[in-house]
């Protein structure tokens, strides 16, 4: 049968690329890889410490950047959940944050449950492959803060009890979907557990969500530093009063230099 387009469909149908011949998984790291900037790689492999017996040790980049990436996640919104598997698991850091960016992107556009659970869960069998604070921080609030926020968050605190570094981290950093909803006690809860934690990187995450709460709340972190400032890491203390005024400020450094 003949079918017969308005001069709007045609315009539409000539602009819009058809990425179905290249929408599996192999073909989306092959391109990728053809993208690649090695200069960018070996910047990439300074700045996210992947030196011996630093965070990311091991971990190996293709050299492209973050919009580059979130572009390709809107071409390649609509893979399936073994292509985002497989890309999930991919070696390359890049491609691992290309699923991720996808997946934020396939939540937020899905009104189902079932959907979104299927989402939730294969980030939380994935953890071991989310393992570098970037690739935590642009999905765990949207994807696990965004599945728990009208549920029972147990997992959380699961999480924070992991030996892992980037469970721990996504434990936090999830919270952030309940700060901007104004709903800080997971936020309070967590950072209180892990005020003795020993990775910086965690310290900067708690802290960073201290401050977020403080923004919209602020008697609600006053009352949470009043009562931990002396004991807490200084670098959580420094990222949780970043914005308060220097009065303040110098009030809980001095609470902390008091501590010693």
């Amino acid at each position: 049968r003949t079918i017969r387009l308005t001069m709007r469909e045609s315009v539409r149908c000539r602009i819009v690329p058809d990425n179905r011949h290249m929408s599996s998984a192999p073909d989306i790291i092959r391109r990728l890889k053809k993208m690649g900037d090695p200069a960018v790689a070996a910047s990439s492999l300074r700045f996210f410490k992947t030196g011996p017996g630093e965070y990311g040790e091991g971990d190996v980049f293709i050299g492209l950047r973050v919009p580059e990436l979130r572009r390709l996640a809107r071409a390649y919104e609509a893979i399936d959940t073994d292509d985002l598997r497989r890309l999930l698991r991919d070696p390359h850091h890049e491609i691992r944050m290309l699923a991720l960016l996808i997946m934020v992107r396939q939540f937020a556009a899905s009104g189902r449950d079932g959907e979104r659970q299927e989402l939730y869960r294969l980030y939380l069998r994935h953890t071991g492959f989310i393992n570098n604070w970037d690739l935590v921080d642009c999905s765990s609030e949207h994807i696990v803060g965004g599945y728990l926020f009208p549920r029972d968050r147990k997992p959380l605190y699961r999480l924070a009890a992991s030996s892992s570094l980037w469970e721990r981290r996504i434990a936090i950093m999830a919270t952030f979907h309940f700060v901007k909803r104004n709903d800080f006690t997971d936020t309070l809860a967590l950072a209180e557990r892990l005020l003795d934690d020993r990775e910086d990187l965690i310290h900067k995450a708690a802290g960073w969500m201290l401050r977020e709460t403080g923004r919209r709340d602020r008697n609600t972190a006053a009352a949470f530093l009043d009562r931990h400032a002396p004991v807490m890491p200084r670098t959580m203390l420094r990222y949780a009063i970043e914005h308060l005024p220097e009065g303040e400020r110098n009030r809980y450094m001095a609470m902390k230099r008091r501590s010693r």
